[in-house]
């Protein structure tokens, strides 16, 4: 699969077809699905009504958009208007959503053409893919590992060239870690800049939207697409798109980058080099290189286990087999709400709404939830103090390569250590980006990750295009 950039070239010039391009998508996702299990649903008839419409739109001499005839995977918790949408939770099975996420109007008023929705953890919940109902996506570098999560099956359509882009979302590393696994580009927006509108919520203070691609001007492309404000969005900045593509090549010359110990503290060694090669690109393109400790970060684990289990506590209420989604008779209302979500949900969601249950209830709130809330200011102030030395600051994405399906799911403990590197950032509202630099064990890739204050994703994607070069991608 080529990059969305040369698709869209072709099909706007006539020299390809939005449907020769989403039939080369599709060929491939019958190829490999079934042994990688990216897609929950492909929505094949739906995607070529689309196709033809770009098609169309091109042969009336009009611009059919940026992503013109471009084939994206949809991460499945994002709504679209009458294609299954269950979050890879048996909850939700069979449910049509009667909208669209504000995303995806944007994406198809691009051009871009969504082929289906792509498996994830429950509700988004995990790092691995392993916890959703439908089974667990493989990684397509090596379908003994996984791919990453919770994004996992987008990430894994893009590596596996069934697309060449992708939807996913971060609540604490869900689109950066499995960049990072599957060797691609992943973005994590400032808070704000995404609309979440027709997002199914985990932690809605954390959550945001993001693109997976294979290269940086992929990345800025389908970011710009989607990003600007959305008046369906409380949350959503009043202003609008970045300007991303423009500013691609304005290198890092003068930047001041903070090479910061916490976010390389833990991690395997060839994952530390990486970081350090990484460095001295970015020394070479004429940044000046400062190291700079920020000892906050050593709590965005524990506060973030409290903080999105307690909010997804308050967002899957919802799901009581009343309103949508499955419902299990009982003999009253309370024996059919508990029996519809004690059969609904899975291990890991259950385990977090209890968590987070207990952490909001009376008698714990202060101690915990609040608690968690005071360190989360304490890690603002802190990033905020390290953006007076640095411009962005670089480390790890991930402590290592993609692991070995099975190795980490009897130890929450470990699984949640996969996001120690990228929760920070969530938790700031910042944005980051991990970029594919270097590889580790048996040749697989590693991420280096690079964060900036909010707003900055110019500068960030501008940095990550020198790290692509220097790595000899591009």
């Amino acid at each position: 699969m080529t990059t969305a950039v040369a698709i869209a070239q072709r099909v706007q010039s006539g020299e390809s077809s939005a449907v020769a391009e989403l039939e080369v998508s599709l060929e491939v996702i019958r190829s490999r699905n079934e042994e990688l299990n990216v897609f929950l649903h492909v929505d094949e008839d739906g995607a070529r009504a689309m196709a033809k419409q770009v098609d169309h739109v091109v042969a009336s001499g009009s611009n059919a958009g940026p992503l013109a005839g471009v084939p994206i995977a949809i991460k499945d918790n994002l709504c679209q208007t009458g294609v299954p949408t269950t979050c890879s939770s048996r909850i939700l099975e069979g449910w049509r959503p009667p909208y669209n996420a504000t995303v995806i109007e944007r994406l198809v008023a691009a051009g871009a053409v969504p082929v289906g929705k792509t498996n994830l953890d429950e509700f988004a919940m995990g790092s691995s893919t392993e916890n959703s109902a439908y089974g667990p996506t493989r990684n397509p570098l090596d379908p003994s590992r996984v791919p990453g999560g919770s994004s996992g099956g987008s990430a894994a359509a893009v590596a596996a060239g069934m697309t060449s882009i992708a939807l996913g979302s971060d609540t604490g590393g869900s689109i950066r870690q499995p960049a990072a696994l599957c060797g691609l580009v992943g973005v994590k927006p400032t808070y704000g800049l995404v609309s979440r509108y027709g997002l199914i919520a985990f932690a809605s203070s954390l959550d945001q939207i993001g693109p997976l691609t294979k290269t940086v001007t992929d990345a800025a492309l389908v970011l710009e697409v989607i990003a600007g404000h959305d008046p369906m969005d409380s949350t959503s900045l009043p202003e609008p798109a970045p300007s991303l593509m423009a500013h691609l090549n304005d290198g890092v010359a003068g930047k001041r980058v903070g090479l910061v110990r916490e976010l390389i503290e833990g991690a395997d060694e060839e994952v530390v080099a990486s970081v350090h090669r990484a460095v001295d690109v970015l020394r070479d393109g004429g940044a000046t290189i400062v190291e700079l400790s920020i000892p906050e970060l050593h709590l965005g684990l524990s506060a973030y286990y409290l903080i999105a289990p307690a909010e997804a506590s308050s967002n899957l209420a919802r799901y009581d087999g009343v309103r949508y989604g499955l419902r299990v008779d009982a003999d009253d209302v309370a024996a059919m709400n508990e029996a519809t979500r004690t059969m609904g949900f899975g291990a890991e969601v259950k385990r977090r709404i209890m968590l987070g249950t207990y952490a909001l209830s009376a008698g714990y709130f202060d101690a915990y939830y609040g608690q968690a809330l005071k360190v989360r200011t304490r890690m603002i102030e802190a990033f905020r103090s390290a953006y007076l030395e640095a411009d962005l600051l670089i480390g790890a994405t991930t402590p290592g390569v993609a692991f070995t399906f099975g190795s980490k799911t009897n130890d929450p403990m470990a699984m949640y250590l996969n996001d120690v590197f990228t929760i920070p950032t969530n938790l700031a509202g910042d944005p980051a980006v991990s970029v594919p630099f270097g590889t580790g064990e048996a040749g697989l890739p590693i991420g280096v990750q690079l964060l900036g204050p909010g707003r900055s994703e110019a500068m960030l994607l501008a940095a990550a295009r020198v790290l692509e070069v220097g790595d000899g991608r591009s």
